[in-house]
């Protein structure tokens, strides 16, 4: 088999809904058979791939989200987020994006942002008067911060692919997220200027303060997992862990969570992980077959002869990226194209840390593209609105985070000062 008809037979295995990990790993057995490589060197790589201490933050974090996700958090931000942003004009709009950056803290991960808070915050958005696609839309697009956001899982993929600090890239990961927040809030500042029908409830003190006390308990969760890796008390696996057990105990004195459910939670996490380690290991066995058929240094050669110009590279790389992500979901899409370009933005003397955070914001824009589109599907799913309004909705808020990309891409101090002011860089 040559790469030609490999690189077919998986985009035709996409197409057809095939699950990713057999996608890939499917035509890179038949590759390895067909050229002389054993099963059992394909068993060896596959296990390589996911034998990395950085990934063993994956399943906790994955955890941790699961846990947020049923034991009222989400609830408890919304009621703190109202009472801050409610009276403004779409003051219900900033509540959504605010309720997302602060459950990003603790989910990791964009799909289970949508999940939770697309559940909570389009009906309650509907209900105030906003249009469902828009309401949808606005909900879709805020869910990307919990992938760029530290505890990003996209970050510990690249962490662990590239050979880079997962610390160093979570505080390198915080002022991109925030500039992506800035450009959303200010694109819904655009669509609701001038619909006072959109403001909310009047703003007292009183409401304040009983959000506040409600609120108290999760706001501890992202000061234990960022706080503890940046003050150098936990490594990014043990964050997890204790924040997992926080989030444990904060659900159950709530009582939103019982003993009874717990068993259900952590067989929800075991698969998405199984799923995320399946996807990694069948990535690893195509990594080998690129790195066998030369063609990292192929297209680092090419791209070399194109421009010497590490901004010039740097937009190449941004369309290459947002086109993959077109079609294949972050994690899988990470570890594909990390081992092919991190060589060559080395050799263009682009920062591993801002070139990490240009590589997740660009696939995490993939999750609202149709076909593959991950978070459309979920938020069709959780709010029972059709995925043509969904993707209807979704459309404006590309606009902002193109922006924000270019923004992040072309000014690397935002993504490398936080990490040398902390002397992690």
């Amino acid at each position: 088999m040559s790469l030609e008809v490999l690189i077919i037979a998986i985009i035709a295995l996409m197409f057809l809904r095939v699950p990713v990990a057999f996608a890939l790993l499917g035509p890179c057995l038949a590759y390895m058979l067909t050229n002389g490589a054993s099963l059992g060197l394909a068993t060896r790589t596959m296990l390589a791939g996911i034998n990395s201490f950085p990934l063993l933050a994956v399943p906790l974090f994955v955890l941790v989200g699961s846990l947020a996700n049923r034991s009222g958090i989400a609830e408890r931000m919304f009621d703190f987020a109202a009472a801050v942003l409610g009276r403004l004009r779409g003051g219900l709009a900033y509540v959504t994006l605010g309720v997302n950056v602060g459950f990003s803290w603790m989910s990791g991960s964009s799909l289970a942002d949508a999940a939770a808070m697309g559940k909570l915050m389009v009906p309650a958005m509907v209900d105030r008067g906003f249009r469902r696609p828009f309401s949808a839309g606005l909900s879709a697009s805020s869910s990307l911060i919990a992938a760029v956001m530290p505890p990003s899982i996209p970050a510990i993929l690249y962490a662990s692919i590239a050979l880079v600090s997962t610390s160093a890239l979570f505080a390198a990961s915080i002022v991109p997220a925030l500039i992506m927040v800035a450009c959303l809030a200010g694109a819904i500042w655009w669509w609701v200027r001038g619909r006072d029908d959109l403001r909310g409830e009047p703003f007292t003190w009183r409401r304040l303060r009983r959000a506040s006390l409600r609120v108290i308990g999760p706001a501890v969760t992202p000061v234990i997992i960022l706080g503890g890796i940046l003050a150098g008390f936990f490594t990014p696996s043990e964050a997890a862990g204790v924040a997992a057990l926080y989030v444990l105990v904060l659900g159950l004195s709530y009582r939103s969570l019982t003993v009874r459910q717990l068993p259900g939670i952590f067989v929800e996490a075991a698969l998405t992980t199984a799923s995320v380690m399946l996807i990694l290991g069948a990535s690893s066995v195509l990594g080998w077959v690129l790195a066998r058929e030369q063609v990292p240094r192929h297209l680092a050669e090419l791209l070399q002869g194109v421009t010497d110009n590490p901004y010039v590279f740097l937009i190449l790389v941004n369309i290459v990226l947002l086109l993959l992500g077109i079609f294949i979901e972050a994690g899988p899409a990470i570890v594909i194209a990390v081992p092919i370009l991190y060589p060559i933005a080395e050799a263009f003397g682009v920062d591993p840390l801002h070139f990490g955070v240009i590589v997740i914001v660009n696939l995490i824009i993939g999750l609202l593209s149709p076909p593959v589109g991950g978070v459309l599907f979920v938020i069709s799913g959780v709010t029972k609105t059709p995925l043509g309004e969904v993707i209807r909705g979704v459309w404006p808020f590309f606009i902002p985070l193109l922006v924000a990309l270019l923004v992040i891409t072309f000014v690397p101090a935002l993504s490398t000062w936080l990490p040398g002011l902390l002397g992690l860089g």
